[in-house]
């Protein structure tokens, strides 16, 4: 199937599997748990890793998950970051950016082949999205330009339209739903050539139309459970991923379903 051996997927909530649960109920799978499945099924010897901790901004995936994905010298890599960074008021682009790009280097200097992604646009869900979409707009293109730059696989996610489907996100509207994340599993199969389940990228049928009272409502409900936490994880610097280890620390055989 793929010419891959071994996997190590880097990041933070996106990679680490939220809001896609295991069939077994411990914690989450995620599209990089997918992906790690399709390559492992026909190759006995596959090793993969999962490094992505929920919360992680930019400089500490750069300094705690790139240098041990290194040292495990896969031949795929997958490098999602700087979402948690474009949600802070200290947002430098310039400097992200350029930090972005030697981490990129880094990487693709061990000669392993590297998945990168464009986000999706969450941009109308989410508060603050007049600030947030220039910001992703800019880093988007930069993901582009890099990837191009070092030949990475850049999986766009900016351009799949059914991104706007609010059933491939769960209930706090930042993270996938398991629909979401096959989604997601689809699109890096098919970049890197290898065949995946075609119900994968079968779109789910759109929500019902809410009324306004009930918008109103759903609204206030995702603001008490969700946006408030979030703020109040903001206003005393702690993180979602505080007390969360990698899943998959070390590079292994996939001995799990999936």
């Amino acid at each position: 199937m793929g010419q891959w051996a071994s996997f190590v997927a880097v990041g933070d909530s996106f990679t680490e599997g939220l809001d896609d649960p295991r069939p077994d109920g411990k914690g989450y799978r995620g599209w990089a748990d997918l992906v790690a499945g399709v390559l492992a099924a026909d190759q006995p010897d596959f090793k993969y890793a999962n490094l992505a901790v929920r919360g992680r901004l930019f400089d500490n995936i750069a300094a705690e998950q790139v240098p041990l994905a290194i040292a495990m010298k896969p031949d795929l890599i997958s490098f999602a970051g700087g979402g948690n960074d474009a949600l802070r008021r200290n947002w430098e682009h310039d400097a992200l950016i350029d930090r972005f790009d030697r981490t990129i280097s880094k990487l693709r200097a061990t000669g392993a082949d590297l998945v990168m992604f464009r986000w999706a646009d969450m941009t109308g869900r989410m508060p603050g999205g007049k600030m947030l979409r220039p910001r992703v707009d800019l880093f988007n293109n930069a993901i582009e330009s890099v990837g191009q730059k070092y030949g990475a696989h850049v999986v766009s996610l900016w351009d799949d339209p059914e991104f706007a489907n609010p059933r491939l996100w769960g209930i706090d509207r930042l993270h996938l739903s398991p629909s979401g994340h096959r989604r997601v599993a689809a699109h890096v199969l098919t970049k890197l050539g290898v065949a995946c389940d075609p119900d994968w990228l079968a779109a789910p049928a759109p929500p019902e139309e809410l009324s306004w009272v009930s918008r109103k409502a759903a609204d206030a409900m995702w603001a008490t459970h969700h946006l408030a936490p979030w703020v109040k994880r903001r206003l005393t610097g702690k993180s979602s991923g505080d007390m969360v280890t990698a899943k998959r620390p070390e590079l292994g055989p996939l001995t799990d379903s999936l």
